[in-house]
C-alpha cells in the first residue's frame, strides 16, 4: 500500500509560523477585506499548513528519482522509487507478461534492491490504487482541522501573535488583525469630529459604527474596512480611549474620564513587599481565600457562583471600588487589551443605574462611592454582586440591617492621623462582618495625610501598634488575624499575606489558637 500522507507527532507542538504563513494570511485578508481576530486567523491557517506539508512532502517524494507507478512502463536499467517501501531505490532487471486472467492486462516487472531482494511489480496497469497522488491519513489527528484548532488552537494563537506583532504588514486593533495596506486614511479633521460627537455625549462611550457616521470618512469603503481604520487612528491619538468590553469597541474622551480611572487613587496604591509564604498555614490561606483580597496570590476561580458577596475594606469604602479578584471576574466586562472598561451598574434594591468602571490592571472596579455612602455602607460591610439582565450591567446590593443602632468597633483619627478605638453605639444599616466592621465617623484629611509616602511608618510598627490597639477592646487582649487585616488597611494598604507571615516569624507574636494572636514583649524600637 501506499504510505499516506501524516506530520510527526510534536509537529504542532513545535511549529514556527513562518513568512509563507503570513503571506497567506495577508492574501486572505486582502481577499475578504475584513479585520479578523486570532482565532479565525487560526483557522485559517492550519488547513493552509497541513495542505503545505502534503505538497512539500509530494515534492520530496519527486526528488528522490522517478516514482513507481502500476500505470507506467519502464526498462530494463531504470531505477525507480517505492514510497510503498519508504521510499527504496530499486533497479528493473527485467521484465514479463502477466498470466491472462480476468481485469485489465498489465506486465510484470522484476526489481532488485541494493539489499539483493528481488521483488515483482505490476507494469502497464490503468486500475490500481498507487496510480492515485499522495492522500492525508483521515486517521491521523495531526492532519484534521478540528482537531488541531481545538487540541493548539491557544497555542497557535499566541504564537501567530508573536510574530505579527513584529511584522511591519499588519496592524491590530481591539481583538482584531488586518493587512496596514488597506487602512483608509483618517485625517485630522475626522478626528476633531470624533470628538466632538463625544463631547455632546458627555464623553462617551460610543461605538465606531456611531461615530462613522458623523466623521465623514469615503463613501463607497468596505464598513468593516472603515471601522477598523477609524479605530486604529483613535487608538494614536491621545485623545481618545477605548474602553468596550471584548468583543466590542467603544470610544471615550480621555480628559472626561475619572481621574480615580486613569490613576490608581492613594489608598489603592500597594507597596510590595516581600514575604515568606511558607509560614503560611493551611488554616491562614483558607483565610486568605475567604477574604477575597485583589492583591492575594490566590489560584483558582474555585465554585461558579450566581451571586457572590464582598467584605469591605477602608481603601475600597473611601475610593467607592470594589476588589477585582479571579472569583469577581466572572460577574464583569473583560477585554482583550483595554486597561480601562466602561459598564453600568444598577442598585439591587432600585434599579437605579449609574456608570462604573473596571480598571482591569490594577485590579479594581470604580464608580461606586455615592452608592455607599447613600446605602450606609462602612468597612465591613457586606456588597453583594450578580450580572445584570442586559449585557455589560453588573448588580450591586446589600442586605439592610434589622436594628437601628449596634456597639460596633469605631476609629478614631486624631490630628496627627493616627488611629484608636471604641467600642460606641452607632448606626448601622446593612450586614457586616463583625471582625472587619469598622465604623467611620472621622474627618479624613488627617488620616489621608497619613497616607502619604513621607510619612508613613514601618510595617511591623504598624501592626505591633494596631494589635496593641485592638488588644484593648477584648478582655482576653486577642486580636484575630482578619481584625488585624482590616484596621491595619485603614492606615496603609495590605493584602493579609504578608501580615499573617509576619506573625509566624516574631516571637513577640504569640498564637493563642483559632487564628487569634497576642503581642508580647515587642520592644518600643520595633520597625
Amino acid at each position: 500500500m501506499l504510505k499516506n500522507f501524516t506530520l510527526p507527532e510534536d509537529f504542532w507542538e513545535n511549529i514556527e509560523i513562518d513568512g509563507e504563513d503570513l503571506d497567506h494570511l495577508n492574501s486572505h485578508l486582502l481577499e475578504v477585506e475584513t479585520p479578523l481576530t486570532p482565532n479565525a486567523l487560526v483557522a485559517e491557517l492550519v488547513p493552509a499548513r497541513i495542505q503545505r506539508e502534503k505538497e512539500t512532502a509530494q515534492a520530496n517524494r519527486a526528488k528522490a528519482g522517478k516514482s513507481y507507478l502500476p500505470k507506467d512502463r519502464y526498462e530494463v536499467g531504470e531505477k525507480l522509487v517505492f514510497h510503498a517501501f519508504d521510499s527504496a531505490l530499486g533497479e528493473v532487471t527485467g521484465s514479463r507478461a502477466a498470466k491472462a486472467g480476468a481485469g485489465d492486462p498489465f506486465d510484470v516487472i522484476e526489481v532488485v534492491f541494493p539489499d539483493g531482494h528481488k521483488r515483482e511489480f505490476a507494469m502497464g496497469l490503468e486500475h490500481h490504487r498507487l496510480n492515485e497522488p499522495m492522500k492525508t491519513d483521515e486517521t491521523d489527528p495531526l492532519t484534521s482541522p478540528d482537531h488541531v484548532i481545538s487540541e493548539y488552537g491557544s497555542m497557535l494563537e499566541d504564537k501567530l501573535a508573536a510574530e505579527l506583532q513584529e511584522n511591519e504588514d499588519f496592524v491590530y486593533i481591539a481583538g482584531r488583525w488586518f493587512p496596514k495596506a488597506l487602512i483608509v486614511d483618517v485625517n485630522i479633521g475626522n478626528l476633531n469630529l470624533a470628538e466632538a460627537v463625544l463631547d455632546m455625549h458627555e464623553g462617551g462611550p460610543i461605538p465606531t459604527e456611531s461615530l462613522l457616521k458623523e466623521v465623514g470618512l469615503p463613501e463607497g469603503v468596505n464598513p468593516k474596512l472603515a471601522e477598523f481604520s477609524l479605530d486604529m487612528a483613535l487608538q494614536d491619538d491621545k485623545r481618545f480611549d477605548e474602553v468596550g468590553p471584548a468583543g466590542e469597541v467603544a470610544w471615550f474622551l480621555r480628559r472626561v474620564e475619572p481621574q480615580e480611572v486613569l490613576e490608581t487613587p492613594l489608598f489603592l496604591r500597594h507597596e510590595q513587599s516581600d514575604y515568606e509564604r511558607d509560614l503560611l498555614t493551611e488554616e491562614m490561606i483558607n483565610l486568605e481565600t475567604l477574604v477575597d483580597d485583589e492583591l492575594s496570590p490566590v489560584e483558582g476561580l474555585g465554585e461558579e457562583l450566581d451571586e457572590i458577596e464582598v467584605r469591605l475594606i477602608f481603601p475600597h469604602w473611601q475610593v467607592g471600588s470594589l476588589p477585582l479578584t479571579s472569583r469577581m471576574l466572572r460577574f464583569f466586562p473583560t477585554a482583550y487589551e483595554s486597561p480601562r472598561i466602561r459598564f453600568m451598574l444598577v442598585d439591587g434594591q432600585s434599579g437605579d443605574k449609574f456608570p462604573g468602571w473596571v480598571v482591569r490592571l490594577e485590579k479594581y472596579v470604580y464608580g461606586l462611592k455615592d452608592w455607599y455612602r447613600e446605602r450606609g455602607m462602612m468597612p465591613g460591610s457586606y456588597v453583594k454582586v450578580r450580572r445584570g439582565e442586559n449585557p455589560g450591567e453588573v448588580v450591586v446590593d446589600f442586605a439592610a440591617h434589622r436594628a437601628n443602632k449596634e456597639w460596633v468597633r469605631t476609629a478614631l483619627v486624631g490630628a496627627d492621623g493616627g488611629v484608636v478605638y471604641a467600642m460606641l453605639k452607632q448606626p448601622v444599616f446593612t450586614t457586616f462582618d463583625e471582625r472587619m466592621m469598622v465604623f467611620m465617623p472621622s474627618e479624613f484629611e488627617t488620616l489621608e495625610a497619613r497616607w502619604t509616602k513621607g510619612t508613613r511608618r514601618p510595617f511591623e510598627e504598624t501592626i505591633v501598634n494596631t494589635m496593641r490597639e485592638l488588644a484593648k477592646l477584648n478582655p482576653q487582649s486577642h486580636v484575630h488575624v482578619t481584625e488585624l487585616y482590616s484596621a491595619v488597611n485603614l492606615i496603609r494598604r495590605t493584602p493579609p499575606g504578608p501580615i499573617m507571615a509576619l506573625l509566624n516569624s516574631r516571637p513577640w507574636f504569640v498564637h493563642v489558637g483559632d487564628l487569634h494572636y497576642r503581642v508580647e514583649g515587642a520592644g518600643e524600637g520595633q520597625d
